[in-house]
């Protein structure tokens, strides 16, 4: 499922941002680059809605903010890595510096769990997160992620 979601255009080594709504910010961007985002601006209300209700801020340095929306007719997702470590409420409190964002329409969530269990898989290697935080550019870390 990584390989078929994921592309160039939606990865970057050096995503920008200081804090966590920045960082949801440029994901979004990265997201919108893929031009399958209808209305980026109920997308951003739906993600900082769902961060608000309950962090994705996970363990070992990943945070993976979601949403359902209907910004979008089909499951996207982009994958960045912050040269910064970013404050995301993680579960172990340490801050964060890989950033996997999706959205989701509402109906319907098989491609969303399928794409979050493949990406899981992958991350809970600590071997690949150091690659991934490694990465010099944006076209290793998407070998990295997809094989």
């Amino acid at each position: 499922m990584l390989k078929e979601t994921l592309t160039i255009d939606l990865v970057t080594t050096d995503l920008p941002g200081r804090d966590k709504n920045e960082v949801i910010r440029a994901m979004l961007d990265l997201l919108c680059n893929s031009g399958k985002v209808k209305d980026p601006e109920q997308a951003l209300r739906d993600l900082l809605d769902h961060e608000a209700a309950m962090s994705t801020g996970m363990e070992n340095g990943i945070a993976i903010p979601h949403a359902k929306t209907d910004a979008v007719d089909e499951m996207i997702a982009a994958v960045g890595v912050s040269r910064r470590k970013i404050e995301f409420e993680n579960l172990d409190r340490k801050p964060s510096r890989i950033f996997i964002m999706t959205l989701s329409p509402r109906r319907g969530t098989g491609p969303h769990v399928q794409f979050l269990a493949g990406i899981s898989r992958l991350l809970k290697d600590a071997g690949v997160r150091k690659k991934i935080l490694k990465a010099k550019d944006k076209s290793e870390l998407l070998q990295i992620l997809t094989g």
